[in-house]
């Protein structure tokens, strides 16, 4: 049987957070990536820390949102320097908080550790009005850490748990490095295991309308995507408009596969 959702343009767009990361962005890159942003009125745009003051003069008097991200995009920092950075973002304006987990301690089970940092964070993010998404890096997890992870979260009652950042490449067989970002069954195992008031976030590999609307069916509220504009007007194009429609779910050809 074929799965179908309500979608209107407006939902569709404050999905995604407008991800401005890359490493060689320019001011002027950034620029162009918040007033994209702001003309397609996303959820936000997710930026570096230190463009936090160019996105508030322009994103003012809009609905998108200000959401930076700290320890980006290894997680490596000391508690302490996160915990500052997490304050100071979002005393800055950040009114989202992006945040990667300290991953080896992952891996090494130290789940007190990783505990106590998610917990200090969210303490400095909320206390500004703030929310925090945690990002796992899911390429570098067995499902058992996804499974800690989304309890810890839960129990912590952080506002997002999100799969990857984008740029937690996996050294392949060949020697190159790739990642698979938002995998299904990634996504799958992350809803169950988190509490329902835990909202997902999916980035890494959703690049088209399909991919949005199958993982929106899994239960994602929140992509973070560059290719936001090819998105949206694809969505224009099958006739998705301001009214709530209700469109059918296809399975996309990438997201990972493990359909």
């Amino acid at each position: 049987m074929s799965k179908t959702i309500q979608v209107s343009l407006t939902t569709l767009a404050k999905t995604i957070d407008h991800s401005l990361l890359h490493p060689t962005f320019t001011d002027a890159d950034v620029l162009a990536g918040i007033q994209l942003a702001k003309s397609y009125n996303v959820a936000t745009a997710c930026i570096k820390p230190y463009h936090i003051p160019l996105a508030k003069k322009e994103l003012s008097g809009s609905s998108v949102l200000i959401c930076p991200v700290i320890a980006f995009p290894h997680g490596n920092s000391t508690t302490e320097v996160k915990v500052f950075e997490a304050n100071a973002a979002a005393e800055a304006g950040g009114q989202e908080i992006d945040m990667v987990v300290n991953i080896g301690k992952v891996l090494s089970g130290d789940w007190e550790y990783v505990t106590s940092e998610i917990r200090q964070i969210n303490e400095a993010v909320t206390k500004h009005g703030a929310i925090l998404k945690v990002i796992f890096e899911n390429d570098y997890l067995q499902d058992e850490h996804i499974v800690k992870l989304c309890k810890i979260c839960s129990d912590l009652q952080v506002a997002f748990v999100k799969t990857s950042t984008g740029y937690g490449f996996v050294k392949q067989s060949d020697g190159s490095y790739n990642y698979k970002g938002a995998t299904p069954p990634h996504l799958k195992i992350m809803r169950e295991h988190s509490a329902p008031e835990v909202q997902i976030k999916a980035a890494g590999g959703v690049r088209t309308l399909d991919d949005l609307l199958y993982v929106m069916s899994l239960g994602v509220t929140r992509i973070g995507a560059t290719a936001t504009a090819a998105i949206l007007e694809e969505a224009k194009q099958r006739g998705i408009g301001e009214e709530l429609v209700t469109v059918e779910v296809k399975v996309p050809g990438g997201l990972g596969g493990g359909y």
